[in-house]
């Protein structure tokens, strides 16, 4: 990861599986706010599964994500679901 942040600038998040499919993302930042600045946060429903959810929360820096990431397992809305820490080259917004 070092060697990517001398050549791109860097998106830090954790990617959420196994959801409650009641979950919402306002929900989902409230939630994760504790560790950090909240940048992006995504919800994508499985329309053929009825408790599966995928979700994507985005930080402002590496070292929120980090202690996000750290802080957990994480309990959301009474269930724990799979937490891991992504990366990806920072898309600019048009």
């Amino acid at each position: 990861m070092a060697g990517l942040s001398q050549c791109y600038a860097l998106d830090h998040g954790l990617f959420i599986t196994e959801l409650d499919p009641n979950i919402s993302e306002k929900y989902l930042i409230s939630y994760f706010k504790e560790w950090g600045q909240i940048t992006k946060c995504k919800i994508k429903n499985n329309s053929n599964s009825s408790k599966n959810c995928l979700a994507d929360v985005w930080f402002s820096t590496e070292e929120e994500a980090d202690s996000a990431h750290w802080a957990g397992p994480h309990c959301i809305g009474g269930t724990e679901p799979n937490v891991r820490r992504i990366v990806s080259p920072k898309i600019q917004d048009e």
